[in-house]
């Protein structure tokens, strides 16, 4: 099957990818749109891992002021050059995770930030209340595990659901920014601050 010019871009302004990978995806989904997409979606979080020890040396930051001013949130996102850090689009990008920082508040930027001394009380509360659960103790490790892993998922600003597209995460997202603009980008800090709090 032949892949027509108007498909790769139609393909590319829905993605903001190279012409070559929308090419390429096409080509490997045999001219299917949504399967093209869901193979560059794939790809992103691949070429993120590749990309992640590349030194960050640019970026930008991203104020975001609620309507009446009472929530604000900065957000900085880091990348390779100038170049990128200074493109419109990457500007957005660090924009929109700011307005996520002041709408849902996390309280961690990634996992791997959360120390053990804030995981122990959560994991202590959680066993009491399966306490009295009929489960053996395998399948009770497994509940345990994952309402550990939801409670924290919404308080880790890369593991939480896009509020403009809650079919992406925040990683999602950065993970695509990286395929977009071929270098490392990375929310490097974040900060909320509300009115008389």
């Amino acid at each position: 099957m032949a892949i027509t010019t108007e498909e790769i871009k139609q393909l590319r302004d829905q993605t903001g990818v190279s012409v070559m990978q929308c090419k390429k995806a096409l080509e490997e989904a045999g001219g299917d749109m949504a399967k093209a997409l869901l193979i560059l979606s794939k790809k992103s979080a691949d070429i993120a891992a590749k990309k992640g020890d590349r030194a960050l040396g640019a970026g930008a930051v991203a104020a975001y002021l609620h309507g009446n001013g009472s929530v604000g949130a900065m957000v900085e996102l880091a990348c390779e050059t100038d170049f990128v850090a200074r493109n419109e689009e990457f500007r957005a990008l660090a924009y929109d995770i700011a307005m996520q920082v002041a709408a849902t508040n996390p309280e961690y930027l990634r996992a791997e930030d959360i120390s053990e001394a804030a995981r122990r009380p959560i994991i202590e509360l959680f066993e009491k209340e399966m306490a009295d659960l009929k489960k053996d103790a395998a399948m009770k490790e497994k509940i345990l595990a994952g309402k550990v892993d939801a409670y924290f998922k919404e308080r880790v600003l890369l593991d939480q659901p896009f509020i403009k597209d809650d079919a992406v995460t925040i990683r999602g997202l950065v993970e695509k920014a990286v395929q977009k603009f071929g270098e490392r980008v990375e929310v490097a800090r974040m900060a909320r601050f509300a009115a008389g709090k």
